[in-house]
């Protein structure tokens, strides 16, 4: 190589340099349903961890879109003491919205 050529790679690394230097922190978890990766943002969203698992159930069995709104209500709301039990208020109440919706209907 000329030294132009090595000059030009100097800011380069490959792409099995560039991992090596990344860790991750294996707990023993094993994350493998979207649901499950879901879950677990909400609970460190919600900074609840001690209960990831509830989060989890709650991914896959409650409406997406009930989860956003509530979780969007959450982060709205600056001055929540507990933003899990906020979260979880604002949850049963938007289901409770969807059921009236669907009795009426």
């Amino acid at each position: 190589m000329s030294d132009d050529t090595k000059k030009k790679n100097a800011g380069f690394q490959s792409l099995g340099d560039l991992f090596t230097s990344y860790q991750l922190d294996d707990k023993g978890g094993h994350i493998t349903q979207e649901f499950q990766d879901y879950g677990y943002r909400l609970a460190i969203e919600l900074n609840d961890l001690k209960h990831k698992s509830l989060y989890i159930k709650m991914a896959k069995t409650i409406e997406r879109s009930i989860l956003e709104r509530a979780l969007t209500f959450v982060k709205d709301a600056d001055s929540a003491k507990s933003k899990a039990r906020l979260f979880m208020w604002k949850v049963k109440q938007l289901r409770q919205e969807v059921q009236q919706k669907h009795a009426k209907n």
